[in-house]
């Protein structure tokens, strides 16, 4: 019966409630920091979680986007080689449809009427030269140069003869810009974006009913922040940079585009901002500059192919895009109340307890009135 009847009472127990004992410590200064530190805690819930991060909302930052861009502008060069040329978008824009990544063309060096044929390797290129035919092994392709070995050394030049597009490149450094007006061309970037998470999608081209206000416009942090089309000088100056310096031996300017999106808000506040930045290193004699190499083919009246090589320095323009938004949604709202509490609670019982129980002159006192000990009599 005894066994049973403890049995019976451990059953029972559970259904006790039992709540904590507290004590009134009748001390100002803990009294004070307790309000200090409640104050605090409350301070950084209201304050920092959710009127700065905005604690009550659902965050997304998986964003949709597209980027197309088009080119204005047009200029002319005048050179010894190739004379009078008038350079339009589709000279001086690769690709030329544009996307998130273009070049602008802003020099560059021609080498015209190259025909394949033999001639003398280039003095600039070091496995091309030789003193003697058995340096120039027939068949064996000139490492970094411009063609194949013929076995001959030529030696009015001291390089190797090869079978190539002769004469060879014109391997020069320039020494001004050639497309100097190149800083006035417009780049208009049109740039589409979506939440999926909110079914929310808008476009950096501000919605007007003013027909002809992207005929006139141009990007302006204060005048026009929401036009899309920027003059490339301007791009370049607010990266750090001088355009002419630039445009000589190319570069590469990043363009950031970011959305930070309040979906309480109406969309008509959801607007991008702009930044830019080089990409490359300007002070680098390695790795600074950006250059390239097409050929444009032709054919003669007897049938015959040329061909004029151009070296082209330029710019390249990185469009990048990121973003987040957020919407009020019940779930994270009462997740960073409750957090706050418990937050609250946690601070005070660490902090305040700390000094009234350990770093006070009557800590024992105070420790004594909060702890009772009770002592375990076995039955015999």
């Amino acid at each position: 019966m005894a066994a049973g009847g403890c049995t019976a009472g451990v059953v029972l127990s559970a259904f006790d409630y039992k709540t904590e004992k507290y004590v009134i410590a009748d001390n100002k200064k803990v009294g004070f920091l307790f309000r200090v530190i409640q104050l605090a805690v409350l301070v950084y819930i209201v304050g920092w979680v959710f009127l700065v991060k905005k604690g009550y909302q659902k965050r997304e930052e998986n964003i949709q986007s597209s980027v197309m861009t088009k080119l204005k502008g047009v200029t002319v060069t005048n050179t010894t080689n190739t004379g009078h040329r008038l350079w339009g978008v589709e000279d001086y824009v690769i690709p030329p449809h544009g996307e998130g990544v273009l070049f602008i063309v802003t020099n560059f060096v021609e080498t015209p009427n190259q025909r394949l044929g033999h001639c003398a390797e280039s003095v600039k290129v070091p496995d091309g030269h030789c003193k003697s035919d058995e340096d120039c092994t027939a068949g064996d392709t000139v490492i970094a140069g411009h063609g194949i070995k013929t076995g001959r050394c030529l030696n009015s030049s001291g390089t190797c003869e090869i079978y190539s597009w002769c004469p060879t490149e014109q391997n020069y450094e320039p020494l001004d810009s050639m497309l100097r007006k190149a800083e006035n061309f417009t780049i208009y970037i049109k740039n589409f974006i979506s939440f999926p998470k909110f079914h929310f999608s808008k476009s950096n081209v501000l919605d007007t009913k003013n027909e002809s206000y992207l005929k006139r416009c141009q990007y302006n942090k204060v005048l026009h922040p929401y036009c899309p089309i920027f003059r490339l000088g301007d791009i370049v100056k607010w990266s750090g940079h001088q355009f002419q310096d630039m445009a000589l031996k190319g570069g590469s300017i990043g363009i950031l585009i970011e959305w930070n999106c309040d979906l309480d808000k109406d969309s008509s506040m959801c607007n991008p901002k702009y930044s830019f930045t080089r990409l490359d290193l300007p002070n680098s004699s390695i790795s600074s500059g950006y250059n390239f190499r097409y050929a444009r083919y032709y054919s003669d009246g007897n049938g015959q192919t040329f061909r004029s090589l151009f070296k082209v320095y330029g710019i390249r323009f990185d469009i990048m895009v990121n973003g987040e938004a957020g919407k009020f949604n019940i779930i994270p709202t009462i997740i960073n109340i409750c957090s706050g509490v418990a937050l609250m609670g946690a601070v005070r019982v660490f902090f305040c307890d700390l000094v009234l129980l350990y770093m006070m002159k009557k800590s024992t006192f105070y420790r004594e009135r909060k702890f009772e000990l009770a002592k375990y009599e076995p039955f015999h």
